[in-house]
């Protein structure tokens, strides 16, 4: 079975249950308290509740095939050689910033380069700039790679933004979406100083993918639903009812305006009018971008449109998963493989 592991409890688990079954992948949790639950979708799967912090060691050590956590996770602790690694980078939610903060009373400290000239003149007293995080090899990279060199991480686990009026630091590194719980500890952010841009990532163990035929049949489904879901969520479905001598009239147009059209182009429907002598009504449905919807509904107008409703596209499904070919290309997996997951019904 495909072994999934999902983050349980704190900010990201509502999130991705959330996700997960807007993208036809409910959870079955019979109880909250529960560690292991179902995917009706996807009967051949075992779902794991895991600390979000350790999926991605869960899925590095081969104790779970995949998982969903922060990207920050997976760059903090995946090491080199690791069988880890990003299927979907970004599912388009829990992002926020890993970024350097200082107490707001520091006035003269207000970029990543006044931090360097701090860290200096704490050494020349003979000390060094402490710096509290959770992250230290991210963190450790980003300071030298600003020229950073003399500091001492200090590693914290939990709210630790009170860790300069604490005095065991001077300055934290932390996530943060809003700045809120920052300005509340009187910290703020400066800048230059985002070290890390995260969000919610899928990860895959891929020695255990590469040789597991139903392992990629499950993949594939994942990822089709995933993809799909994710593809329609920048999409309207818009339909008009307009006159014409018919349907390639109506299509005409429409089509003369074409970025207006869809994505391959209108279809086009006969409505059968409840009035009587009204027979020359079509019904016009086209997928655009959300942003495009008030020009669209402006064309639409313009050339006789009316009764326009608009619903949010729920899946775009296209010709072949993206994501399922791409993972496919990166595992290389044995031949037999790859033909037995396409010829069962695998997405690619």
């Amino acid at each position: 079975m495909l072994r999934f592991a999902l983050p349980s409890k704190g900010n990201m688990e509502e999130p991705t249950l959330g996700f997960l079954a807007a993208c036809g992948l409910q959870v079955e949790r019979p109880n909250a308290r529960q560690y292991v639950a179902t995917m009706p979708a996807l009967p051949d799967t075992v779902v794991l509740f895991q600390r979000a912090a350790d999926i991605a060691d869960k899925v590095a050590e081969g104790s779970a095939d995949v998982g969903i956590t922060g990207l920050d996770t997976v760059h903090e602790y995946s090491r080199e050689g690791s069988d880890i690694m990003v299927v979907l980078g970004d599912l388009g939610y829990a992002r926020c910033d890993l970024v350097v903060a200082v107490p707001d009373g520091w006035i003269d400290v207000s970029s990543i380069a006044d931090v360097a000239d701090l860290s200096l003149s704490f050494k020349e007293k003979g000390r060094e700039l402490r710096l509290a995080t959770k992250y230290p090899r991210l963190v450790q990279s980003f300071l030298y790679a600003k020229g950073i060199n003399h500091f001492t991480l200090v590693h914290a686990q939990g709210a630790f933004e009170a860790a300069p009026s604490m005095g065991y630091a001077e300055i934290i590194a932390d996530l943060t979406e809003t700045g809120t719980t920052l300005r509340e500890n009187h910290l703020k952010t400066i800048i230059g100083g985002t070290i890390f841009r995260t969000q919610a990532c899928l990860i895959g163990n891929s020695r255990l993918l590469r040789g597991d035929s139903a392992k990629l049949a499950a993949m594939s489904v994942l990822l089709e639903q995933i993809e799909a879901k994710m593809r329609a969520s920048a999409y309207l479905s818009v339909t008009a009812n307009l006159r014409g001598i018919s349907p390639e009239a109506v299509a005409g147009h429409v089509l003369t305006c074409p970025e207006l059209a869809g994505i391959q182009g209108p279809t086009i429907a006969k409505v059968y009018s409840k009035f009587e002598g009204q027979d020359d009504w079509y019904a016009v449905t086209i997928v655009v971008k959300i942003g495009q919807l008030l020009s669209t509904i402006g064309h639409l107008r313009q050339i006789g449109g009316s009764g326009i409703t608009v619903v949010p596209a729920r899946y775009i499904f296209e010709t072949e998963c993206g994501a399922y070919r791409k993972l496919l290309a990166a595992l290389k997996p044995p031949q037999l493989v790859q033909d037995a997951v396409e010829a069962s019904g695998g997405r690619g």
